[in-house]
């Protein structure tokens, strides 16, 4: 029977989410965000390495469908009209 990692048992002092926060909190207090930058970069590459266009299509797919499930018409309506007055900005610093 697999054991349940997220629970304290007598072996051990503390369960594997708790030691994870933990680390989690120590890395975050000893690197700065180039750091976080970098092993995001790295993340991305290796990601874009191994997987194709396909891969790509059916998360952008399945996180549309999500948002669409999670948000109204409104929502919809505020993004794009803040993307719309962020692109006349930017049309208007380009000039």
């Amino acid at each position: 029977m697999a054991k349940n990692n997220n629970r304290r048992n007598n072996n051990q002092n503390m369960s594997l989410e708790e030691a994870g926060r933990k680390g989690g909190k120590t890395t975050a207090r000893n690197h700065d965000q180039e750091f976080y930058e970098e092993i995001g970069k790295k993340g991305g590459e290796t990601t874009a390495q191994n997987h194709d266009q396909e891969f790509y299509e059916e998360i952008g797919q399945k996180g549309g469908e999500t948002t669409s499930r999670k948000y109204d018409q409104e929502f919809y309506e505020e993004i794009g009209e803040k993307g719309g007055k962020e692109r006349a900005r930017q049309n208007r610093n380009n000039k």
